[in-house]
């Protein structure tokens, strides 16, 4: 059974691979093993710290396989964005420029540095082994983390947002970046990405425009990718918009890539959080006559086809703990391993949330939500 947990600095020979194989870049994740240690370590000094409101914190999770307990991904929480420097994106705006001796009204689209998402806490640092990023998994780790959001909203702000990688080429080039990154810095896409400490580097004020840069006056390349995620970046979309995640009206200051926010009431996993019982669940039933096997087999499809795909996290704070386990709507009957994996034995509460809250309509490709009681 795959479970999410709070990283240790024991797994820091995991952590340095995952460092290293992570395309694009995991500001998270510092290839220096010395800086690598430190963001571990302050990590453990997160979860462990008494917190009343965000400020510096950093929570690294790690996703392990309880069979094997091999690390098969990462994935992190930022407290306060841009805590010691300004966090930087393009803001969208449209400016009016208007003439009335010429009778000329023209809105045209800007893009303005801002650092208005400084302060905001927000989800960063997702990596999973590519054999998993088709799996349930990959909806376990990076969803956990607002589980962890939901039982500890001190500790976070009211608004997450989160940064997806914007459109680049099998070269690691981005229309966007050449367009106009490169303008300013002179240097490639890679190794900016490398140097800008996750958007938050005094250079990036030093050298990128203060003023609007007009979309229209761009080359069409660029424009085309304003605002879009990478392929790669699909998955991690698809993922927020189960949580309830929407664009904003920012992008990367960088490649374009959209900016999600979401309110933390309105998520996923606040709005339709229950606190449940845990449950042993029962062991290989005892020899049954024929008319009583016939009664529990039916009784059995009639739970399997009511149950839910649940996240199912544990209270405690530095040991935290969350994975996918499939529940009737009354109750969590667990299994030895869960309960295991969570850290829990039957009569301790858990908090559970249904893993999908999207499904695809009757017809058509696009997803619809699914909702309960008032649709806002």
């Amino acid at each position: 059974m795959y479970f999410v947990r709070p990283a240790r600095l024991a797994d820091l020979d995991a952590l340095a691979q995952m460092a290293r194989s992570a395309w694009p870049v995991l500001h998270s994740l510092p290839h220096e093993r010395a800086a690598l240690e430190a963001r571990i370590a302050l990590s453990e000094d997160s979860f462990g710290a008494e917190v009343d409101f965000p400020g510096e914190e950093f929570y690294l999770f790690v996703l392990e396989d309880g069979m094997s307990g091999a690390l098969l991904g990462t994935a992190s929480i930022i407290a306060a964005a841009g805590y010691d420097e300004p966090f930087y994106a393009f803001r969208n705006d449209a400016l009016i420029h208007a003439s009335r001796e010429l009778h000329v009204s023209r809105k045209i689209h800007a893009l303005t540095m801002s650092h208005e998402l400084t302060g905001k806490s927000r989800l960063a640092g997702f990596y999973i082994e590519p054999s998993l990023r088709g799996d349930a998994a990959a909806h376990l780790l990076s969803r956990a983390r607002m589980m962890y959001i939901a039982a500890q909203r001190q500790r976070f702000t009211s608004e997450i947002f989160t940064l997806l990688l914007g459109v680049t080429d099998d070269a690691g080039v981005s229309p966007f970046w050449e367009a106009v990154g490169r303008k300013f810095f002179g240097r490639d896409f890679a190794g900016i990405e490398m140097a800008s400490g996750g958007r938050s580097h005094r250079f990036i004020a030093e050298v990128m425009p203060s003023y609007p840069i007009y979309v229209p006056l761009l080359p069409e390349a660029a424009q085309r990718v304003l605002g879009e995620p990478d392929a790669r970046s699909l998955l991690a979309y698809d993922i927020h918009q189960e949580e309830g995640f929407e664009t904003d009206r920012y992008v990367d200051i960088f490649d374009a890539g959209p900016v999600l926010t979401v309110q933390v009431d309105r998520s996923a996993c606040v709005a339709r959080n229950e606190t449940r019982t845990v449950q042993e669940r029962a062991a290989t039933p005892a020899p049954e006559t024929a008319a009583t096997t016939a009664a529990t087999t039916a009784a059995t499809t009639v739970a399997t086809t009511a149950s839910t795909t649940c996240l199912v996290a544990s209270h405690a704070e530095d040991a935290f703990r969350c994975v996918l386990a499939e529940l009737p709507a009354v109750g969590a009957p667990l299994d030895a391993a869960a309960c295991a994996a969570l850290g829990v034995v039957a009569g301790e509460s858990v908090r559970c949330v249904p893993l999908h809250t999207l499904q695809p309509p009757g017809s058509g490709g696009e997803r619809v939500r699914v909702t309960t009681g008032d649709a806002s």
